[in-house]
């Protein structure tokens, strides 16, 4: 059910805004700087053991541009709510209108920063509309950014080694494998030694129980939420564990949260390839493409490109040997959005050439990282935590041999390439995770919550359209809206059918009758 990215917001976050620097709390260059705390709690009956934190007082530090931020402490471990606490990084767009309340939103990852968005791209996040409406509530989950984090490697030079040292066994060999063994137990080893007992508890209940504080402490009877690609699977968990505080909520790129997580990944794996045929009818007619004959020839050649380019021993300019597996993290960060294939084009076209640069760079922007080297965040650290918490990876009874030829056979061109540093990756790290799973809901039916609008595309390639229809069956209030197009998400981004419909919802509480298939 995970899908190591978030909404195609990142392009825009990375060159619209600066990056976040220094501690919480900041000012915002420019303007803001005063502080104001209140206590907006509701005046609701929760255990003594809870109250501390659903009647804490926030004090607010306004940023600027109608941006204000503070931090909400949460329990370390929601079973044991008397023991140690962590903080919790939120930012609030102010409404620009009169405010209808509060709209929490979660942009995805595991990882994504929601504290981010809104601080620097709520205009991207809703239409104007809802903008002038609502306060939209950004907050960096547990372990995530500017909140309580974990930490893992503390040197880029050893997050470099994991995600793009060669192995000198051949990929789909045990010899492989033991070798990644090693690799990854050594980066669980730091983050135990590095983070301690929050490393297991990152779960999306946990999650979900820190909402619902965040819900109360805003002062809101209901939850009003928008959430993105994961962030539908924290709002489909919050729906079932709160019903009841459940309000106008929207989930887009939705995730089957019953679907196991080889099955998810590879039904994932399958929806990048699916992505890439309808690719390369655009790549056959930008005059670039490096592929000729019919979609199908193409896909052979471009399976066969993947394969010989990863044993040429192509390097970057800082010196890394390009492999299969960073050419599949390449091809699957520029398959996202529409809005990237002409890089993908380029991509391809390079490395059948022999120049693997924007290889490196399409994998480099997956994975946060840029030049010196230097890591945007924790992201990698947190995915596969979160991952390991939650799936059942590692625990399924299935090898990480047996789990890659699955992919492989639901994604015969582009699966093997793009499940090597994702699935396998995963599966091992998972086989020696020192922390028990954590309790998840077992069903999403979320009986008592009021209609809960799932936004599916058709061809979205990191949570397939079938997820979203799965999903809005499964929640006994679920309304499926449907966009025909290509694309990872779409609500806010200029598709009026979409648009306005989910406004509508949000402003006035309409809900479609019927799935007006965009």
């Amino acid at each position: 059910m995970f899908i190591r990215r978030i909404l195609p917001l990142t392009a825009l976050l990375a060159t619209s805004a600066v990056l976040l620097s220094g501690c919480f709390p900041f000012t915002f260059p420019g303007g803001g700087g005063g502080t104001q705390t209140v206590n907006t709690s509701t005046d609701e009956s929760v255990d003594p053991d809870l109250e501390v934190f659903y009647k804490q007082d926030l004090t607010w530090y306004d940023l600027g541009n109608r941006v204000d931020e503070t931090t909400v402490t949460v329990p370390l471990d929601w079973d044991d709510p008397t023991g140690e606490t962590i903080e919790l990084a939120v930012a609030r767009h102010n409404a620009t209108g009169d405010s209808m309340g509060s709209m929490l939103m979660n942009p995805g990852g595991p990882g994504g920063s929601g504290y981010d968005f809104v601080a620097y791209s709520a205009a991207y996040i809703v239409t104007g509309d809802v903008l002038a409406n609502y306060d939209i509530i950004g907050f960096d989950p547990r372990g995530v950014g500017q909140s309580t984090g974990i930490e893992c490697y503390t040197d880029p030079a050893d997050k470099d080694a994991l995600l793009y040292d060669t192995f000198d066994a051949d990929y789909g060999t045990q010899a492989w494998i033991d070798e990644l063994t090693v690799l990854q137990t050594d980066w669980v080893d730091s983050c135990v030694e590095n983070t301690g007992d929050l490393l297991g508890n990152l779960d999306a209940a946990s999650v979900a129980r820190d909402m619902d504080v965040m819900r109360a402490v805003l002062g809101d009877e209901k939850l009003t939420y928008l959430g993105y690609s994961y962030g539908t699977y924290l709002g489909a968990v919050y729906a079932e564990l709160f019903p009841e505080k459940v309000g106008r909520m929207v989930l887009d790129g939705a995730v089957d949260p019953l679907v196991g997580d080889l099955d998810a990944l590879a039904t994932q794996m399958a929806g990048f390839e699916s992505a890439y045929r309808a690719f390369l009818e655009y790549c056959f007619g930008s005059g670039d493409c490096p592929f000729r004959g019919s979609v199908e020839s193409a896909m052979q050649q471009t399976e066969n490109l993947i394969l010989d380019a990863g044993d040429d021993g192509l390097t970057s300019s800082d010196g890394r040997v390009l492999d299969t597996a960073t050419i599949g993290t390449g091809l699957i960060q520029n398959l996202y959005s529409q809005s990237l294939w002409s890089r993908l084009v380029q991509m391809l076209a390079d490395l059948d050439a022999g120049d693997a640069e924007l290889t490196f760079e399409s994998a480099d922007d997956y994975n946060g990282r840029s030049p010196g080297p230097f890591y945007d965040g924790n992201g990698y650290d947190i995915y596969t935590a979160v991952t390991c918490n939650e799936g059942t990876l590692g625990t399924d009874g299935v090898t990480p041999l047996e789990g890659l030829a699955v992919i492989d056979q639901r994604a015969p061109f582009l699966g093997f390439a793009t499940a090597l540093d994702d699935y396998v990756a995963l599966d091992v790290t998972c086989s020696n995770w020192p922390y028990p799973a954590a309790e998840m809901p077992t069903s999403y039916s979320a009986e008592g919550a009021p209609p809960i609008l799932v936004v599916g595309t058709t061809n979205d390639p990191a949570t397939p359209y079938s997820q979203a229809v799965s999903l809005a069956q499964q929640l006994s209030s679920g309304v499926l809206i449907t966009y025909e197009g290509e694309g990872h998400t779409i609500y806010a981004g200029g598709v009026a059918c979409v648009d306005d419909a989910v406004d509508a919802y949000f402003l006035r509480g309409e809900v479609p009758s019927t799935d007006p298939m965009c």
